[in-house]
């Protein structure tokens, strides 16, 4: 991916991709971030208050949310490492979480849920103690 983000549209293009990429192989994982963007608005005074430190936590307007997909470490030496990022505008925020978690929801169906087995030879069964004090067999 190059140093510009991609624009909502194409994000959504590229990580339906990324899902369809994900599912045809036997194994791998797709991992989604969000956070806030913030602007860089910290002056250079050496003796800063309280207010200038945490001056994000009350920004003068609404923040736009920067959204991150990526394939994980690919485990074949030969695949390479696909990176996803847009930039959401905080009025266009509704409108964009509606298809993000559509294209979420359809990238997740026909997934195999994750085999778990191997965790549970190492730990011993431990039974149920009941309300009264009685073991439940």
């Amino acid at each position: 991916m190059d140093a510009a983000h991609l624009s909502n549209d194409e994000f959504f293009i590229r990580l339906a991709e990324l899902f369809e990429s994900r599912r045809k192989a036997d194994e791998g994982s797709v991992l989604l971030t969000q956070k806030r963007l913030n602007y860089d608005n910290v002056s250079a005074k050496k003796t800063q208050t309280l207010d200038d430190i945490f001056a994000d936590l009350h920004p003068d307007a609404p923040l736009p949310v920067l959204i991150r997909a990526t394939n994980g470490k690919p485990k074949d030496e030969n695949s390479e490492k696909i990176k996803l990022s847009t930039i959401v505008q905080p009025d266009a925020l509704e409108a964009f979480f509606i298809r993000y978690a559509e294209v979420w929801k359809s990238g997740m169906h026909g997934l195999r849920k994750r085999d778990r087995s191997g965790r549970k030879k190492g730990k011993a069964k431990k039974k149920k103690v009941g309300g009264d004090g009685e073991k439940k067999v």
